[in-house]
């Protein structure tokens, strides 16, 4: 069985940090990607490039992921996926995109605007959990 635990930023090495993940929202809509070889929706993402710093990868991945230019993207946490063998570490990122642009042809196939999660997600063991706590982050902004 799968574990997802949050860490704060900061707290695990930057060279543990494989993947950056980012919860994007344009025109009050969540972005999900599907990729070229798949029926399924993920939240935009991806590996970490050698010798790239996690917030370059993030931009990076959300532009190739769906076409976003202009946007603002704040780091939220570190997250670690536990299979009971392995651990793996990434960062989760919150953007807030004020363009899309052509989708590049790279992986992804198809964008969609979504007020939530869709049903049928590529991975459904982890991305509740990080949809989660972008929802949480973005409920303590607007309070503040």
């Amino acid at each position: 069985m799968l574990e997802v635990t949050f860490y704060e930023l900061n707290t695990v090495e930057d060279r543990q940090l494989l993947f950056a993940v980012i919860m994007a929202r344009y025109e009050g809509k969540w972005i999900f990607v599907r990729h070229k070889d798949r029926t399924t929706w993920e939240i935009p993402g991806g590996h970490r490039e050698k010798n790239e710093k996690i917030n370059i990868t993030a931009s990076r991945e959300l532009f190739e992921e769906t076409g976003a230019k202009n946007f603002s993207i704040i780091p939220i946490c570190i997250y670690s996926v536990n299979t009971g063998e392995t651990e793996t570490f990434g960062q989760l990122f919150y953007a807030d995109v004020k363009s899309l642009e052509k989708l590049p042809d790279f992986e992804m196939g198809e964008i969609k605007l979504l007020d939530t999660l869709p049903e049928s997600l590529t991975y459904p063991l982890i991305q509740p959990y990080l949809f989660k706590k972008i929802e949480e982050f973005c409920t303590e902004l607007e309070r503040n």
